[in-house]
């Protein structure tokens, strides 16, 4: 505890040196910038605005106030990362969950460490921070890496670099966002997987994606019997044409009787309801055949 209140001291003394208008810190190679940057400064909450790159577009209320009241009881663990615009002037970079819970509990002041960065680095330190999190649902992730490959413009391979995760999963969260809205929605809302919309994105037809997400929301389908509905959907299985056949008539019944006897072989008729039908006389091998065959021709 003494630690922690001689950090949070030291904390206070730095953030003085950001009230010096005369001698404001714009970069890493101004008077004092190492005492202040990439350390912790203990800053007000009323001079740090919101990042407007911050992937994280929903908070969790009950979480937040989880969180705040963890903040109540043992302060602020975990600092907050925040850029230098301009004198007593700061933007977050990362932990706007925390932010936000202290403002919650009505605290003025919140530890931060301080880095001086441009847009783009710190939207990429932003979205690269947040891809980290546990409880970003699959679409927040898409998105984070779309517009790390957008606006940082980097590929699928350099982005797996940057954030330490295999380019196929990359690509796997990628594929999400050709998903129907409406299903992007569901994800986002714990309706279904991810599991179920990888399943789901096989079908490039939205109005098809529209019907299985349906039938998995309604009968509450496990990932693998919605693979399997895609799968019906994609390659149906052709039934086969099965001729209709009716009871033989009395005359076909007592030929099939004297042709079995003629032919001493055991035949089968069928018939349709339009009244064609089939002959099949069964033959054992070569010599049968032959045998059957004569028998045709002699009584012809």
């Amino acid at each position: 505890m003494a630690k922690a209140i001689k950090k949070q001291a030291l904390g206070r003394g730095l953030s003085a040196l950001l009230k010096d208008p005369d001698n404001d810190i714009r970069s890493a190679s101004d008077k004092n910038a190492d005492k202040v940057v990439g350390n912790i400064v203990e800053l007000e909450l009323s001079s740090i605005e919101v990042n407007p790159f911050q992937p994280r577009s929903s908070f969790n209320e009950e979480t937040l106030r989880e969180l705040a009241s963890s903040i109540k009881e043992l302060g602020v663990i975990q600092p907050i990362t925040v850029r230098k615009l301009g004198y007593n002037k700061f933007q977050l970079v990362s932990g706007e969950r925390r932010f936000r819970a202290s403002k919650l509990i009505g605290l003025n002041t919140i530890p931060s460490f301080i880095r001086i960065a441009n847009d783009q680095e710190t939207l990429e330190m932003a979205l690269v921070e947040n891809i980290q999190r546990q409880d970003l649902d699959p679409i927040e992730i898409a998105l984070s890496y779309q517009r790390l490959i957008i606006e940082i413009e980097v590929t699928q391979e350099e982005l797996s670099d940057r954030v330490g995760k295999n380019r196929s999963t990359i690509a796997n969260y990628l594929r999400l966002l050709k998903l129907d809205p409406i299903i992007q929605t569901g994800m986002r809302d714990g309706f279904v997987s991810m599991g179920h919309g990888r399943a789901l994105i096989n079908l490039k037809n939205l109005g098809e994606q529209l019907d299985i997400y349906e039938k998995v929301i309604t009968k509450n389908l496990s990932v693998r019997e919605t693979e399997a509905l895609v799968r019906q959907l994609k390659f149906p299985v052709e039934k086969k044409k099965t001729q209709k056949y009716k009871r033989l008539p009395s005359y076909l019944n007592s030929a099939k009787k004297d042709l079995s006897n003629l032919l001493e072989s055991k035949i089968s008729i069928k018939t349709d309801t339009n009244g064609k039908g089939k002959l099949t006389i069964p033959f054992k091998d070569k010599k049968d055949f032959l045998r059957i065959l004569n028998l045709l021709k002699s009584d012809t």
